[in-house]
């Protein structure tokens, strides 16, 4: 339910990604936050800075809410964090290795601190609030800079033996493909990210076919990223348009290969390319049925947008970090 009564147990989400940091405050039952704000991401000592950030939140959101009191903070990271709450690796976090968040920032604020991946705290605030709210099997999909997934089985966060479930943008797609920043070959991330629809969109400039994309580029092919690629295709340019058909093959590629293994009700596709909304998503569900083992003789799964933007990975810390509390 919505809350219209001052609360009285709030918590605390953080959200660490790889040029920003997020944090929300919202009470365990709430449908909207009580509190976002959004910040480069800190350099320096990371448990400092993230427990100085937790302390502004937290002193902010007890400001305007004089009734209520911040019990847990939860925080999500890109990469490996295993079920004590230590960052073993994030090969998008360069240098950040075996860093033990969790247990050094519950001594820094003295509060039960929960930590996650990044993308399992998005697909459970996706799980909870919203696109697959209702559902009790639900697999959503982040398409960033890289790409990550958050998985619910029975209604419940699926993390695996070791925490680190959730990681499908490291599975080989291609034996043959350009290397990934894990150190891997062939990674579906490297066809199916934000980055990786960037490179598509240089390519095509190389190769002479992408004029529109080289404008939106403001002339200059080493500035092309995906968003490039994206507008021009939205402009209605057939070259970029079939860039785009191409991308959308290689995402529906990896999602088909995770309806395959965990049979859900429904995938979300989130991150920042889900923004192009149908422009992506309908060749996705295109190819995503040609892909499909047994498609004519099983239940389509939907493939729809997330509906929580850039705060669904600090709403889901915050309310994993909640749970921890019943």
């Amino acid at each position: 339910m919505t809350v219209s009564v001052l609360p009285d147990r709030l918590v605390c989400g953080l959200d660490l990604g790889g040029t920003k940091l997020l944090t929300v405050v919202t009470a365990p039952d709430a449908d909207e936050p009580l509190l976002v704000t959004k910040s480069p991401r800190p350099g320096g000592d990371l448990i400092v800075a993230l427990a100085a950030a937790a302390r502004e939140a937290v002193a902010a959101a007890e400001r305007a809410h004089p009734t209520g009191r911040v019990e847990a903070v939860g925080v999500g990271v890109a990469g490996l964090v295993d079920r004590g709450g230590v960052l073993r690796y994030g090969p998008n976090l360069p240098g950040l290795t075996d860093v033990a968040v969790g247990p050094s920032l519950t001594d820094e604020l003295g509060l039960t601190v929960v930590v996650d991946n990044d993308a399992t705290c998005a697909g459970w605030a996706e799980h909870q609030r919203g696109s697959a709210r209702g559902s009790r099997d639900s697999v959503t999909v982040t398409l960033g800079t890289g790409i990550g997934a958050g998985v619910t089985s029975g209604g419940v966060v699926l993390r695996g033996a070791h925490g680190f479930a959730g990681e499908p943008g490291h599975m080989t797609v291609d034996p043959d493909g350009p290397r990934c920043a894990c150190g891997r070959i062939g990674c579906w991330e490297q066809f199916a990210s934000g980055s990786a629809l960037g490179r598509m969109g240089r390519e095509a400039v190389a190769e002479g076919r992408g004029a529109a994309i080289l404008a939106a580029a403001g002339g200059d092919s080493d500035a092309v990223r995906g968003e490039h690629v994206s507008d021009a295709a939205a402009a209605g340019d057939g070259e970029a348009q079939a860039v785009l058909e191409r991308f959308a093959w290689w995402v529906a590629v990896g999602v088909t290969n995770l309806i395959h293994v965990l049979d859900p009700q429904i995938v979300v596709i989130g991150g920042g390319l889900s923004e192009l909304g149908d422009l992506l998503l309908e060749p996705v569900r295109r190819a995503q049925a040609d892909l499909l083992m047994g498609a004519a003789h099983r239940e389509r799964v939907p493939i729809v947008a997330a509906s929580l933007g850039e705060r669904a990975g600090a709403w889901g810390a915050a309310l994993l970090a909640a749970a921890r509390l019943d």
